[in-house]
């Protein structure tokens, strides 16, 4: 018998990262520390070199400076999403310039980092990126499978993708355990008061799903700000904030678009008042506002590292406050009305315990 040796597995390729700024220096600076991180990495001094490497490579993530001569990196941003929409993209930005990274985060840029670099943030930033594209690519598999499979075991492919998806949720949440089943006890309080206002079986559906998925846009958020025990500051409650329109996306190609409204704007104030809003009282989704509010009751009554939980009295006293500003007096009505009751209904009975 003649022996054959086992072969031994292929390992993955590395990613590429390009990295775009006129600066050679800072090229350097950034390809030293991100090839020591395994990453392959392509340079580019501006707009054009940059697009003829995406155009011959396959470039998991550039990394774009904000301003450079010629063509900004704000301006190559856009034509780099339409042509290469599976490319993350991180902007690199002064700290007076976070203004304009944010504002590139409404663009479709992933993350921003500030100069003078913290190298350990440039990792973490590329890493939170990366891992967020790599969740986008299987969730589009998720779809071309799905548009397959469309005659033939349509809801067994829904029930586990939602298990899927669970188990991706409880893995974030388990990593901090202040929010350990925060996903599971809103999307309960929800759907209870999605009851309680009448909602039709499939508007509860939409409902379950976008309370599920509401935080999924927090793979992109930066743990140490998300979990520091103090106030934050205004650069860092807008980075928080990014999850909401981060989620919207990544479950964009697999739930209705009524979902994808309901995750986008689950932060909206019912007075118009909230960070970068646009809309205001019924032009909220009713389904936004009752996330708004489970969201926020359940918020209150958990740990934080920031405070201790408050009892139901308390921030049922503090949701009466914020009726009218923050929360729709409806959606308020009903979390009186269930929690009134002396029976209350499993669901919310099961969320708090």
């Amino acid at each position: 018998m003649k022996y054959s040796a086992p072969q031994e597995k292929s390992t993955p390729a590395p990613e590429t990262v390009l990295i775009v700024d006129d600066e050679a220096g800072i090229r350097h600076l950034l390809r030293r520390k991100l090839e020591r991180e395994g990453y392959h990495c392509e340079e580019a001094d501006g707009h054009e070199r940059a697009m003829s490497i995406l155009a011959t490579d396959t470039i998991a993530l550039a990394v774009l400076d904000v301003r450079m001569p010629g063509k900004s990196g704000t301006e190559l941003l856009p034509e780099i999403k339409n042509a290469y929409p599976d490319t993350a993209v991180i902007m690199a930005t002064a700290v007076t310039d976070v203004g304009v990274a944010v504002q590139c985060l409404k663009q479709g840029a992933d993350d921003y980092i500030c100069k003078p670099f913290n190298m350990e943030e440039v990792s973490l930033g590329v890493g939170r990126a990366l891992e967020k594209r790599r969740l986008q690519l299987t969730v589009r598999e998720y779809q071309q499978h799905l548009e397959e499979k469309v005659e033939e075991q349509t809801e067994e492919i829904r029930r586990l993708f939602l298990g899927a998806i669970e188990a991706l949720v409880c893995a974030l949440e388990a990593k901090d355990h202040y929010t350990a089943g925060h996903s599971r006890r809103v999307t309960d309080i929800a759907l209870s008061l999605g009851e309680e206002l009448k909602l039709s079986t499939e508007e509860l559906e939409d409902l379950r799903w976008a309370s599920l998925l509401h935080d999924v846009g927090k793979i992109a958020v930066d743990p140490a700000i998300q979990n520091k025990s103090d106030r934050l500051t205004q650069e860092e409650y807008e980075h928080v904030m990014i999850h909401a329109h981060v989620g919207a996306g990544i479950v964009q190609p697999v739930v209705n678009d009524r979902v994808v409204e309901m995750i986008d704007h689950h932060h909206d104030y019912y007075d118009g008042n909230g960070l970068n809003q646009v809309t205001t009282e019924s032009g909220i989704p009713l389904g936004a506002r009752v996330l708004t509010l489970a969201d926020a009751f359940d918020a209150m009554t958990s740990d934080r590292p920031y405070r201790p939980a408050m009892s139901v009295e308390e921030a049922l006293d503090e949701i009466r406050s914020c009726v009218g500003t923050q929360f729709d007096p409806t959606v308020a009505e009903a979390l009186f009305s269930v929690m009134s009751r002396k029976s209350r209904p499993s669901r919310l009975a099961e969320s708090r315990t």
